[in-house]
């Protein structure tokens, strides 16, 4: 497995065309996808089942139909709800397909405040929300029309997408000062978040999390929890495991040697933690994926 990228900065699609779309099964291609950002635009479509979507502060259980918005550099992540499987769609784009020059009327108007989060938008659309019902149409298409080739259906991509845009544009608001601080506060964490795919195989306090955000120690802890949940001993735990389960499932390390390589040196204490984050050992989950078979209750 490869490290988890916080921040993605591949183009998605081609540079000429910087679109595509992926298909996507919790648990059976991931168990979870950590925290992470990019500059593109991004459209998480449930087909089936169920699973948990984190867009900022926010924690999200998506249904079959469901979907949510993410505007460019949004932190969020995708996690499996207990021991349910999800399948869903990503459709990712920049603005710069549909609008080629920064200074153009559409860019400045439609696209700019969205990029630099002026406006914005709740990104949770339940199936039966009128958003998510004047969206379904052009979404599926793109869905459906996944794998035709860029050159015949470009013209139908493009006419999708502004039509997306167009009903997204129709229901934006503009951005409170409230949610602009907390989206600040966001550009802080992604240096430690950073830091963390950097270095997380390396001891790392919370006096040196909180000094790479700028914060007191006191106030980083506080501060943390609110935004993702969870401690950040408990966030650098996890992260750790899902890198040492990620070796475990492609079969390329020994027990011993995959904790070893995501930071953990007390042994004991990573077939417990283990054990809590997947319900089984790590001896038992590798038989699992040699198998076929995926777990990650």
């Amino acid at each position: 497995m490869t490290t988890p990228i916080m921040h993605e900065t591949k183009t998605h699609g081609k540079l000429s065309f910087p679109y595509a779309v992926y298909r996507g099964v919790v648990p059976e291609y991931i168990c979870s996808y950590p925290l992470h950002w990019h500059d593109e635009m991004e459209i998480i479509y449930v087909t089936d089942g169920t699973g948990i979507i984190t867009a900022q502060t926010d924690r999200h259980i998506l249904n079959a139909g469901d979907m949510i918005i993410l505007l460019p550099q949004v932190v969020h992540s995708i996690e499996q709800l207990d021991s349910m499987p999800m399948e869903y769609f990503n459709i990712l784009f920049q603005f710069s397909l549909l609008e080629s020059s920064i200074s153009g009327g559409c860019y400045e108007k439609y696209f700019k405040p969205l990029y630099e989060h002026t406006r914005t938008i709740a990104p949770y659309l339940p199936a039966q929300s009128p958003l998510n019902r004047l969206l379904l149409p052009y979404i599926r298409n793109l869905i459906e029309n996944r794998r035709q080739k860029e050159e015949a259906y470009a013209l139908m991509i493009k006419s999708n997408l502004f039509a997306i845009m167009h009903h997204l544009n129709q229901h934006c608001e503009q951005t409170s000062e409230a949610w602009l601080s907390l989206h600040g506060t966001y550009d802080k964490l992604k240096k430690l978040l950073s830091y963390v795919q950097a270095n997380y195989d390396k001891p790392i306090s919370i006096d040196q999390a909180a000094a790479i955000c700028g914060f007191s120690s006191s106030h980083f802890m506080k501060l943390f929890k609110e935004l993702t949940g969870r401690t950040f001993i408990q966030y650098l735990k996890d992260f750790r495991l899902e890198i040492a389960a990620g070796q475990l499932a492609n079969g390329t390390q020994k027990i011993i040697e995959a904790a070893e390589n995501a930071g953990f040196n007390n042994h004991s204490y990573f077939t417990r933690s283990f054990i809590e984050k997947y319900g089984v050992s790590p001896s038992e989950y590798q038989k699992e994926h040699q198998k076929g078979r995926v777990s990650c209750s």
